[in-house]
């Protein structure tokens, strides 16, 4: 793995701190963040795993691989795997080779991608994990202590831009929910008036409609 260099790292994190003012879907951004990170690493695959907190599943949300086995590998659950434990203890993994370590599970993608070693961190926003990084090389590789520090400022990064997607998401859904409570209120009124209605039997006729 190519050494990194510091304008390398500044490049990357500016481009994922851009996201937060584009007008890029969060899918799309995702999708930047894996390319950037695969690009710094020179990481043949690069992956982004968001928890599901209705199911305590990892789900493969982004990846920059063309793979159509390992774009569909199955979900996780907290503690399942190396990503599954990186989630559940929040700290991250370093495993030489994915391929003789029992604890990956999806060994017969990594012998059909060649992929070899990997480095997991997780993305941690306010002291909870959202989800996990994966970057994985082709060739055995001991990852130093500042390729790790490079990854998680990468992931620390992207959980705030994966937050302040969500934040804008839930503001959007209640700010229709209360314009819409505003249009059931005058229709309200409009019917108790036109049909002499009570509160109760205006709301009742809108629910029927």
């Amino acid at each position: 793995m190519k050494s990194l260099s510091g304008k390398q790292i500044i490049d990357a994190l500016a481009k994922i701190s851009d996201a937060v003012t584009s007008d890029l879907y969060l899918e799309e951004v995702l999708k930047l963040i894996v390319t950037v990170t695969a690009e710094v690493m020179n990481s043949k695959i690069c992956s982004l795993m968001l928890l599901d907190k209705s199911t305590n599943e990892l789900v493969v949300k982004a990846t920059q691989s063309i793979s159509e086995a390992y774009n569909k590998k199955p979900n996780l659950k907290l503690g399942e795997g190396i990503a599954g434990c990186v989630a559940q203890q929040g700290k991250p993994i370093t495993v030489t080779d994915v391929r003789k370590d029992q604890r990956y599970l999806s060994q017969d993608i990594a012998r059909k991608e060649k992929l070899c070693s990997l480095l997991s961190v997780p993305l941690v926003f306010k002291g909870n994990v959202i989800g996990v990084l994966n970057c994985y090389t082709v060739k055995p590789h001991r990852f130093t202590q500042a390729e790790i520090r490079v990854i998680r400022s990468i992931a620390n990064q992207a959980a705030i831009v994966i937050e302040n997607f969500r934040l804008v998401a839930e503001s959007q859904v209640i700010q229709e929910e209360l314009e819409a409570r505003k249009l059931i209120e005058r229709a309200k009124g409009v019917l108790m008036k036109r049909e002499n209605l009570t509160e109760q039997g205006a709301y009742k006729l809108i629910q029927k409609y």
